[in-house]
């Protein structure tokens, strides 16, 4: 039996309590005290609509999000039609507005057919999406990324960077660490993200557009990073949940701990938890990234990348970091909701999103809301149960009682 809660009963955590309406029936099974966040925001998402709906939809995409808590995404533009062009973008925008629950505003890919070898139309994109990337892909040529560099910031706009290098890469699927040598598996090395980050910063100290970093995993990114921001650069990054609490020791024989970039090494998760206490990193995305069963049942080299994450997010950074007092919750809501929504224009309005903080689960992937069920975490028990989130007014996910 579920216990009704009033205001009195919940901690209202980066929101004001006047400004939230609480569904009548909110039950937390724990008996404690329910907690009220904004809602949160990921920058980094596929829902893989339009060209790949079997992998996820922007239903199912849209519905995962809001059973995590999050009210606005973002979603990237490795997709089938590419979004490089205003026709192609606009299948987009109508899949979004026919099926998505919460806010989803894509970007525009920097290059045709994320290609990398002609820019896209970003002018003509421009008014439509939150930013443009190549995700996925790194943009390789140093001209290509400076004229969009230049381009984007006549219009407004931020550079979201994949940063990898391709001939570094030397057909490499996990980090080129211990577990790679013990069995026998092709590495991929640091450099071939935070080469390409180097070449960015560069660029942008010449150029001066507004950049952001997509899942940084590396120690060297985070000191690049760190002494980019000290320097003035308008340059912000994230990071995943996975590599902030897992490295290659974590590993496994199997595709649901496989993604790009790869888990690194211990050092280089202490010194993604240290720039996320320092600041150095912005905000935490999830880079949800479904697939089939089958194409993630191929083993460490055969596998997909990606990984699905919506769903754990705030469990996991909930459990391994603000439970053990590396981060406090304020600093969490922050790296969830108010960091991203500032830094890419999108408010949070009246959103909310309802937790019971003292009740644990035991990850099922068969629970998942989306359709994709790779998670590195699962089996692990976790706290933080999503209770139900309001977007617009309207509840768009409750958990059943």
């Amino acid at each position: 039996m579920g216990c009704l809660k009033s205001k009195k009963q919940i901690d209202f955590i980066g929101v004001t309590p006047s400004s939230v309406s609480v569904p009548t029936d909110l039950s937390c099974s724990t008996g404690g005290t329910v907690a009220a966040f904004p809602g949160f925001c990921d920058v980094h998402v596929h829902f893989r609509e339009p060209g790949f709906s079997y992998k996820e939809t922007m239903h199912s995409g849209s519905l995962s999000a809001a059973a995590g808590g999050f009210t606005s995404v973002c979603t990237m533009p490795n997709l089938k039609p590419v979004p490089d062009s205003v026709s192609n973008l606009k299948i987009q925008l109508d899949l979004i507005r026919e099926g998505a629950l919460i806010q989803v505003v894509p970007y525009g890919a920097i290059t045709v057919g994320e290609k990398g070898e002609e820019l896209s139309d970003l002018e003509g994109m421009a008014p439509f999406v939150i930013a443009f990337s190549d995700d996925g892909r790194g943009v390789q040529s140093d001209e290509m990324m400076a004229e969009a560099m230049k381009r984007a910031k006549a219009l407004g706009k931020m550079i979201v960077a994949h940063c990898e290098v391709n001939s570094l890469l030397h057909g490499g699927y996990i980090h080129d660490g211990e577990y790679a040598r013990a069995h026998g598996h092709k590495g991929i090395c640091s450099a071939s993200e935070y080469e390409q980050i180097r070449r960015d910063l560069e660029l942008i100290s010449k150029i001066g557009c507004s950049y952001h970093v997509c899942h940084i995993s590396t120690k060297e990114s985070v000191d690049l990073i760190r002494k980019a921001k000290k320097a003035g650069l308008d340059v912000t990054c994230e990071t995943g949940p996975h590599y902030l609490v897992m490295d290659d020791s974590c590993l496994q024989e199997h595709g649901r701990f496989k993604m790009n970039p790869p888990l690194r090494s211990r050092e280089d998760r202490e010194a993604l938890v240290e720039g996320l206490v320092d600041g150095t990193i912005d905000m935490i995305a999830t880079d949800h990234a479904p697939h089939s069963a089958e194409e993630k049942s191929k083993g460490l080299a055969g596998s997909a990348f990606g990984v699905v994450g919506l769903e754990t997010a705030l469990p996991v950074v909930y459990t391994h970091l603000v439970k053990k007092g590396i981060i406090t919750l304020e600093k969490m809501v922050d790296l969830f909701s108010s960091a991203p929504r500032a830094r890419f224009g999108l408010p949070v309005g009246e959103d909310v999103t309802f937790w019971d903080l003292d009740q644990s689960f035991c990850v099922d992937p068969e629970a998942f809301m989306s359709k994709g069920r790779a998670t590195p975490f699962e089996g692990e028990r976790l706290f933080g149960v999503c209770l139900a989130t309001v977007h617009n007014g309207q509840i768009v996910y409750k958990k059943e009682s």
